[in-house]
């Protein structure tokens, strides 16, 4: 039976999403403390000294970056397979991947997420409408137009099951959403078509309702709303009532 493996992270990030994807795709048990990372207190930055999330802890490691996290539970859980096993193909997933976790979230966590929901929830500050402005107009079609050269017409990226590469994609649209963005399927049509099946899939589905509760609800009160609403929570938590930045803060 394999062991229940610990996450620390809030169910919005897309970091964290990736994993409990994975995580839920392998039939991996897990409890999480789905803390928001600026509200982490200093054993928070013990673990993870960037101040990021996920954080990924079992009986083996201790990890805190999502792509490591995943590349390791695909090595000691095998099965089944979320990655290609043909070298080529492999790097291609890994370069998707890449595009999503850095450019992805350059524009759509950073310039979009941050702008509409982090600077304003929490730390009180206006959203910059000039950054907005740019990352609508100019970064976000940048990034779907590449997309849309790269995702298949039907299925996902390497098969008719989503792999590690084509969860790190989705997971990102999430937040997209959250901060009211669409894909305009008349001028990105298999970009708007994989993003509604990805995250149409069952493991994207069943974290759905956690996030939305964690989105409605002020921070200091999360980890008691979510208690109430069958998440599967960690004993302890490492959160604290009031934030403070990260080392990489944009």
């Amino acid at each position: 039976m394999t062991a229940r493996v610990h996450i620390v992270g809030s169910y919005i990030s897309p970091y964290v999403r990736k994993v409990l994807v994975v995580l839920e795709r392998k039939g991996i048990p897990y409890d999480i403390d789905p803390i928001v990372p600026f509200f982490g207190d200093e054993r928070f930055a013990a673990l993870s000294p960037l101040r990021r999330v996920p954080v990924y802890r079992d009986d083996c490691v201790t990890l805190c970056d999502s792509t490591v996290i995943c590349e390791y539970l695909e090595d000691r859980h095998p099965e089944p397979a979320l990655a290609p096993r043909d070298p080529a193909l492999r790097a291609r997933d890994r370069w998707l991947e890449e595009f999503a976790d850095t450019r992805m979230g350059e524009v759509m966590i950073w310039r979009l997420f941050n702008q509409v929901a982090i600077k304003p929830r929490v730390w009180g500050e206006k959203t910059d409408e000039a950054v907005l402005r740019h990352a609508l107009e100019v970064e976000l079609p940048h990034v779907l137009d590449y997309l849309e050269t790269q995702l298949p017409a039907a299925g996902f990226l390497f098969g008719e099951e989503p792999g590690i590469a084509d969860v790190s994609v989705a997971s990102f649209f999430r937040n997209a959403a959250f901060a009211s963005y669409r894909v305009d399927a008349a001028r990105w049509p298999r970009t708007a078509a994989f993003v509604e099946r990805a995250l149409g899939q069952e493991s994207f589905r069943k974290l759905a309702p956690f996030e939305e509760l964690s989105l409605r609800t002020p921070i200091p009160q999360q980890r008691a709303a979510l208690a109430e609403a069958g998440a599967p929570l960690s004993a302890e938590t490492l959160g604290t009532q009031s934030p403070q930045r990260g080392i990489m803060s944009t």
